[in-house]
């Protein structure tokens, strides 16, 4: 039986550090890319977790915008990796939109990518004017019908995730709305202040200030679920359409062939940092909802959008890109 002495000893011996103890660890710095710009909900999402993940794993973890042609340009930086565990991405709904949009990318978004983890999802709101007849979804579809392709719907671009929630909501709807896109989201809010658009599909995170302040009416939500910073806004299934769920997700990935002992811990690392009270409130206050999937789960969500996107394609005839 060990001494007093040894096992006093023992106890102020420090703690090895991860790799030491069996747990996977990169043996150098992070890059934590990701295909928009700063100051985006996706670059959001990775700054938050990224001290998180520098302190467990020992190195820093810098995040890198790569922004341009819907998220493809950082995915295929991802894509083109060494498989080593030091380059991941925090994909978001753009990647399996793209999968869908575009004819041929220079990666293939099933077989290069591997997901770690979904780490949040966020519901999309659907906006009319400030005042006017529109302040339902049995309203506006009352409307859209009385009028086919005579109401006017707003987004921040062809093959963006809000064109596409929109066209799913037409296609459940059985109405026609005439799309027109706008450079970013002040555009397109400003619009539907001033009627020239009688609906916009966008993300909470994007215009919770502008509903809070009355610029735009929230008439419903895109997920199953309400939204706690916006309690009294429907769902779509509230508002009548039963089989409405959508949702925009934040995922981590790496490229294919890395080790599953970095999957397991990135994964691993990620569920403690939401576990965290502080940045679960933060991710919440922004729209978000916090998941730490596993990564089949997170796989399945992909697979399940990107047939998902690719079928609405074909049935609302969007035009593919080269």
């Amino acid at each position: 039986m060990p001494s007093r002495r040894a096992l006093i000893a023992a106890a102020c011996i420090p703690a090895l550090p991860a790799r030491a103890q069996g747990a996977w660890a990169p043996d150098g710095p992070v890059r934590f890319i990701q295909g928009f710009a700063p100051g985006g909900t996706t670059d959001i999402v990775a700054r938050l977790l990224s001290p998180a993940f520098a302190a467990a794993l020992g190195h820093p973890v810098v995040v890198e915008n790569r922004p341009g042609a819907g998220g493809t340009l950082a995915a295929e930086a991802l894509a083109r990796a060494r498989p080593d565990g030091r380059t991941m991405m925090m994909l978001n709904n753009a990647f399996a939109v793209t999968a869908a949009t575009f004819r041929r990318l220079p990666y293939d978004p099933l077989a290069d990518v591997v997901p770690v983890t979904q780490v949040a999802t966020m519901p999309l709101v659907f906006l009319t004017p400030p005042a006017g007849p529109l302040g339902s979804v049995a309203a506006l579809i009352a409307a859209a019908r009385a009028n086919p392709g005579g109401l006017n719907l707003g987004t921040v671009g062809i093959g963006s995730t809000q064109h596409f929630v929109a066209e799913a909501f037409q296609a459940m709807a059985g109405v026609k709305l005439t799309h027109v896109p706008y450079r970013g989201t002040p555009a397109a809010v400003l619009a539907l202040r001033q009627g020239e658009v009688q609906l916009v599909v966008e993300t909470v995170a994007a215009v919770l200030g502008q509903v809070r302040g009355g610029e735009a009416r929230a008439i419903a939500l895109s997920t199953a679920e309400r939204f706690p910073g916006l309690p009294d806004v429907p769902t779509m299934r509230e508002a009548g359409l039963a089989e409405f769920d959508l949702a925009t997700w934040f995922t981590i990935g790496f490229p294919s062939g890395v080790p599953a002992a970095a999957v397991a811990r990135i994964e691993a690392e990620t569920r403690r940092a939401l576990s965290d009270p502080d940045l679960a409130a933060r991710m919440r206050e922004m729209g978000l909802t916090p998941v730490g999937s596993d990564s089949a789960t997170a796989a399945a969500v992909i697979r399940r959008d990107i047939a998902r996107w690719r079928d609405l394609v074909a049935s609302a005839g969007i035009p593919q890109q080269e």
